[in-house]
């Protein structure tokens, strides 16, 4: 399958500005101490709310923070990463049965219909796509973002912190501000690396080493390298990164959160 350079892309005629936005995507961590606008949090918000949806039901909602002090309790659940507390503006969206279900009890429909795993895979959906698309706008407005996946790390603790009723549960955070610096974009995988024809296609040794063999030799990579003192990009992830042992005990975590929050059967 042939796919488009960047820089094909860009020569074309008909390249616009949400396409630009999404191909110079970068991860900001620094931020000047300007605030957000109210007009531009309302758009970013406004195409959050408008994206694609299971049933047309918006299963998500979406805790704005602004307030430094408020950050700053979230900072420890964050690892207080500087991230968690240097952007303006913080957006947690969370999976949300709870609306529908009180919904549902003020109409005489019944309520135990979606505390359970099918529906909360529904929800997750409809929060991840509102936080694209909400990354997407504020970049589109010339903010900068990052995305904090230590969201699920201590996801009982941002539950008691968010004051999130039961069949609610959070599963992302995006940090928003003006950027304070210009990154170089990170290096990615070819677009052919994640694409399938028909069925899916597994991956033999040539063909891994072919995937990644730009990766591995970028310099950022071979920075890593260093630091970590290991051969390979692989054992940096397995070994520093995200270990199984942290995984697993993370897992828990997320298991007991779904079941408290009526998600899972408590076994």
């Amino acid at each position: 399958m042939s796919v488009l350079t960047y820089q094909q892309i860009n020569n074309k005629k008909t390249m616009n500005k949400t396409i630009e936005t999404i191909l110079q995507h970068r991860s900001i961590r620094k931020f000047t101490s300007e605030k957000v606008s109210k007009e531009d949090l309302d758009l970013i918000l406004r195409c959050a709310c408008n994206g694609s949806t299971m049933g047309n039901m918006q299963l998500f909602s979406i805790i704005v923070s602004t307030d430094k002090q408020m950050m700053e309790k979230a900072a420890p659940l964050h690892f207080n990463q500087p991230i968690a507390t240097n952007a303006p503006l913080m957006l947690t969206f969370c999976a949300d049965l709870h609306r529908f279900n009180r919904y549902c009890e003020f109409r005489g429909a019944a309520t135990d219909c979606y505390s359970n795993l099918q529906s909360y895979q529904w929800a997750v959906t409809d929060a991840i796509i509102a936080a694209q698309n909400a990354c997407v706008a504020a970049e589109s407005l010339g903010l900068g973002i990052c995305w904090l996946g230590t969201i699920t790390y201590q996801v009982d603790k941002f539950i008691e912190l968010l004051q999130l009723p039961k069949n609610v549960i959070p599963v992302a955070c995006i940090s928003i501000g003006h950027p304070d610096e210009q990154p170089e974009l990170t290096d990615k995988l070819p677009v052919e690396a994640m694409i399938h024809q028909e069925v899916y296609q597994d991956y033999s040794e040539y063909d891994i080493n072919k995937l990644y063999k730009g990766k591995e030799a970028h310099p950022n990579t071979l920075k890593i390298l260093e630091e970590n003192k290991l051969d390979n990009l692989a054992q940096v992830f397995t070994e520093r990164r995200y270990t199984k042992k942290d995984n697993e005990f993370f897992a828990e975590v997320l298991k007991k959160a779904l079941q408290d929050q009526d998600f899972l059967a408590k076994e």
